[in-house]
């Protein structure tokens, strides 16, 4: 190594990725990723709930988009780096060994997509509201799947001797780890940590994602467009840093050119779609029917105002009060409506008991009401 990129400080690279237990090998990189679809799931499924799904709705989600998206990755990996696999020197049963590496994020993004649309399709799942609820655990999937890269030694940035400096071992994908000299493994040089780059990114995407959302209710889709547009945006220049094998168009990695249209397109989406942020509400045989409107008009507390309301009124009253229609249409009121209120019907005005029950009913509300 050219002594003057000897870092002062660096940051330690594994020299095994693979550890066989018995006859079945246990690969870092596989563990990784694993870890990362199980984040996104219990993200995911905690968003969910707020916006009035039944828990652990996600798992029907993930069996259709995970294997999708695996798919997808591996797909964009070898259409982009054909090499390899095919032609003279290619090699085609490499294609099917992800657990070498080589899975790329957006072809991930577009399988998992496409799973994830049939599988909302199945479930009359909103697929706008399903994507919005995955915008903070994708991130946080995507940061936790770059450790993968660390263990396989790959991936890395130029040549640098920052005292962040990631000290790189010349590898053997094959056989899982370092490639050995006299007991002791080669080192290839110092390099950018570019798997680090990215894993703070996508952790600040997630962060970001979920504040705006929290602070300005986003739906249709708009909370995903956020996150494929920030990631954006972090993936041009860290690819800028790359020196892996690559495609380039007009002077660019070809994942550049893709993260620049990528991040065109969901920024117009996320300026120009609006609307009301999706929840669902569940029918007494489980089918779920998508509603829009704040929580407190979807969700469990709209049982317990309706009961309320039937207290100390009459059972025409009671009656009026519990029929579904009218949790449909408190969704669409002013944000001062509460579940339950109605307009009084004629020679009802001057009922003292329906206006002290109209009066249990609002405050009951007012208590049990929140905001997702």
């Amino acid at each position: 190594m050219d002594a003057a990129l000897t870092p002062l400080a660096v940051i330690p690279s594994p020299t095994q990725g693979v550890w066989e237990i018995g006859t079945v090998p246990l690969r870092a990189y596989a563990l990784c990723i694993v870890l990362g679809i199980v984040a996104a799931c219990f993200i995911a499924d905690r968003r969910l709930r707020h916006r009035g799904a039944q828990p652990w709705v996600i798992l029907d989600i993930a069996v259709w988009a995970v294997p999708a998206g695996i798919i997808g990755a591996r797909l964009y990996h070898v259409i982009t780096s054909p090499e390899a696999y095919f032609g003279e020197n290619g090699d085609l049963i490499k294609a099917f060994k992800i657990w070498e590496g080589g899975l790329g994020i957006w072809g991930g993004i577009a399988g998992g997509a496409v799973g994830a649309y049939i599988a909302c399709r199945r479930m009359n799942l909103p697929f706008a509201m399903a994507a919005d609820t995955l915008a903070v655990g994708l991130p946080v999937a995507q940061a936790l799947g770059r450790w993968g890269n660390w263990f396989n030694n790959e991936l890395y940035g130029k040549a640098t001797d920052l005292p962040w400096a990631l000290k790189v071992y010349t590898w053997d994908a094959k056989a899982g780890h370092a490639q050995m000299v006299n007991g002791e493994p080669m080192e290839l040089g110092t390099f950018h940590p570019t798997f680090l780059y990215e894993f703070l990114w996508c952790l600040g995407v997630a962060a970001v994602v979920w504040y705006v959302d929290k602070r300005l209710s986003l739906g249709r889709g708009r909370a995903f467009a956020l996150y494929v547009a920030l990631y954006c945006v972090g993936r041009f220049w860290i690819e800028a840093l790359r020196i892996d094998d690559a495609h380039h168009f007009l002077g660019m990695r070809l994942n550049n050119w893709t993260s620049l249209i990528v991040f065109a397109a969901a920024l117009v989406y996320f300026l120009r779609v609006r609307g009301p942020q999706e929840r669902v509400t569940y029918d007494e045989n489980g089918h779920i029917t998508p509603v829009t409107g704040e929580p407190s008009a979807a969700l469990a507390p709209a049982s317990s105002d309706a009961s309320d309301s039937a207290e100390g009124s009459d059972p025409s009253d009671a009656a009026e009060s519990s029929e579904g229609p009218s949790l449909v249409k408190s969704d669409t009121s002013d944000s001062s409506d509460t579940v339950g209120d109605e307009e009084p019907e004629a020679g009802d005005a001057d009922d003292p008991s329906d206006s002290a029950s109209d009066s249990a009913s609002d405050s009951s509300s007012a208590s049990t009401s929140g905001k997702g």
